[in-house]
């Protein structure tokens, strides 16, 4: 785990050494193990270095094989690495570091682009070609470890993080009308190849783009996701998947402790993460274990420790209880904003971001439940979509956080150019080889939402501590499995009805019957005092005005009545103006 940085230069002139340092310095939390930079001619590559497989220098990037003529920076794991360094050497490859970074290497000389097809793990890395100048992109199935681009026609930036990209220098501060317009409506998710900056793409998941010397790439999705299933699986019992599923599980959490560090576990106390320590404690790796709290507000508790206490007590992990007071959220906010590789609204970032704090003080690597209300059907919209005669709708009006005449009433009218967040939910829902309204949600859900909200979330927080996050419900065989299961065993009875079943062969029936809880942060939905006056000074801020991307009115509606404001999905609908401001103040100051 750990940050990179790259340029490539297309009209013949030497890379910007200063510029790529410049970048990977901004990524030091990610990576503060080591660092390494290595240019030669027009590309340049830098990292930062998080120790978790091989914690020699033998596994140092940027990493150089002088026989092969080939050179990487990586960021990610590859749990199936000892699996493919034994089948490489059985072709002929010698290896000098026991680590997953020198099989990417290897693998590409084996089987070029193709390699992406043999790693189990999360991973997005820059490779490069010492003879031909071609350099090589690859980002992991399901969006798990980011890569951000910034290309003129001379050259080509990738870094970890967005900020990096704006570090480097060159980077038009000109704000994306449709990543805009996704975020204010979308439920802050902005997929990629949009970031709110229009100079800033994204590499898409399940993507290898080959760059050719002169600049000239072409792209290569190499993994979609199926939810066609042959009658036979259709008409396959429900105890028979249920077996399949546990087995899954079971090498899913088994291959994320592939680490020459422990592995601990986040665990909120819900069945996602209660699970994930059961199945640890199976496999004899009983974990450290880790909870936070809030303070209560709103008439909503800030914590659930008497759930994850259940755990805690079954399976005996040594425990630490974190609690965060208002006031001490208050003056860390800041802090989690810059963070932020995108502005993401989601309550619980400065949760992830303090627990990951705490976490780092005892553990470089821990597993966390992510996911599987995606893939296993845990939200509220998914039942009423199988019968759903308009699921485009259905969807949106569940999801959206503002309908087009709302958006009309908030952005000024420069920065509002269509209705893009309907549409691509059209579009998302007429791709795929499914006809059902839930398995549209849950295929988009899955490979659309989940990367871009709360997996990027888990990446970024848990990052800024040097802390690696593991999310064993994104083994992309289990979400292939999960994909094949018809959709009535997986929303029964208020959803991830299979996922509880197989559960409760693992872990206390407490945590499985309870009633559905999220990582708690009421202060930023019920938003008084000083949040309120910390979200009023940021949006009556010179910069916000200078800007000038919301109507006045609207703005001031929000904060008359902070509490009237809240979109379906419960989040407040003036934090999510004020975390965006904050975030653009902070990372494009003057």
């Amino acid at each position: 785990m750990c940050g990179f940085a790259a340029e490539l230069k297309f009209d013949g002139q030497a890379a910007d050494i200063a510029a790529v340092n410049a970048m990977v310095q901004t990524l030091a939390r990610r990576g503060p193990d080591g660092e390494g930079l290595f240019a030669q001619g027009p590309r340049a590559f830098a990292q930062r270095r998080l120790k978790i497989m091989d914690l020699s220098e033998h596994a140092q990037q940027p990493m150089f094989d002088p026989l092969l003529g080939l050179g990487v920076v990586f960021n990610g794991a590859i749990y199936n690495h000892p699996e493919l360094r034994a089948e490489l050497r059985s072709k002929g490859y010698q290896f000098y570091s026991e680590g997953d970074t020198e099989v990417i290497l290897k693998a590409y000389h084996a089987w070029g682009k193709d390699c992406v097809n043999h790693f189990q793990g999360m991973f997005a890395f820059v490779l490069w070609e010492r003879d031909s100048g071609r350099t090589v992109l690859a980002r992991d199935r399901l969006g798990i470890k980011p890569m951000y681009l910034h290309a003129t026609s001379k050259r080509l930036r990738a870094a970890s993080t967005l900020p990096a990209l704006l570090a480097g220098g060159g980077v038009s501060h000109d704000i994306d009308p449709v990543a805009l317009h996704r975020y204010l409506s979308f439920h802050a998710v902005v997929p990629p190849p949009h970031t709110i900056l229009k100079d800033v793409r994204k590499l898409p998941p399940a993507t290898v783009r080959v760059i050719e010397a002169d600049g000239k790439h072409q792209d290569h999705k190499y993994w979609s996701l199926s939810y066609a299933r042959s009658q036979a699986e259709e008409d396959r019992s429900f105890d028979d998947w249920k077996a399949e599923l546990l087995a899954a599980l079971r090498l899913a959490v088994k291959r994320r402790l592939v680490a020459d560090v422990p592995v601990g576990a986040l665990l909120s106390g819900g069945v996602d993460s209660s699970l994930i320590v059961g199945l640890q404690a199976e496999a004899g790796a009983t974990p450290h274990t880790f909870s936070i709290g809030f303070d209560d507000a709103g008439g909503e508790a800030g914590n659930e420790f008497k759930y994850s206490d259940v755990i805690v007590e079954r399976f005996a992990t040594q425990h630490e209880k974190i609690h965060i007071d208002s006031q001490q959220l208050l003056q860390r906010l800041p802090e989690a904003v810059n963070a932020m590789a995108e502005p993401m609204v989601s309550h619980d970032c400065i949760g992830f971001f303090l627990l990951s704090e705490a976490v780092s003080k005892h553990a470089k690597v821990v597993q966390s439940g992510q996911g599987a209300d995606e893939v296993f059907g845990g939200y509220h919209w998914y039942p009423p979509m199988m019968e759903s005669g308009d699921p485009v709708n259905d969807y949106f009006k569940v999801f959206a956080d503002r309908d087009d005449a709302e958006m009309r009433q908030l952005l000024n009218p420069e920065y509002h150019s269509g209705e893009h967040s309907r549409s691509f939910v059209a579009e998302q829902f007429a791709q795929g080889d499914t006809r059902s309204g839930v398995d549209q949600a849950l295929r988009m859900d899955t490979t659309v939402m989940l990367v871009d909200d709360p997996v990027k979330r888990v990446d970024n927080m848990t990052m800024a501590w040097g802390l690696e996050a593991r999310v064993p419900f994104l083994d992309h065989e289990l979400v292939e499995l999960a994909a094949r299961i018809p959709a009535r065993h997986k929303i029964a009875e208020g959803g991830k009805y299979i996922l509880k079943e197989a559960a409760r062969e693992v872990v206390p029936a407490a945590v499985i019957d309870r009633p559905k809880g999220y990582f708690p942060v009421p202060a930023l939905k019920y938003i008084t005092g000083p949040v309120l006056d910390y979200v009023q000074d940021t949006l009556h801020a010179q910069a916000a005005r200078e800007r000038g991307l919301f109507q006045a009115s609207y703005v001031d509606q929000l904060l008359k009545s902070p509490a009237d404001h809240i979109t379906p999905l419960g989040g407040s609908k003036l934090w999510q103006l004020g975390l965006l401001e904050g975030w653009l103040q902070a990372q494009l100051p003057g």
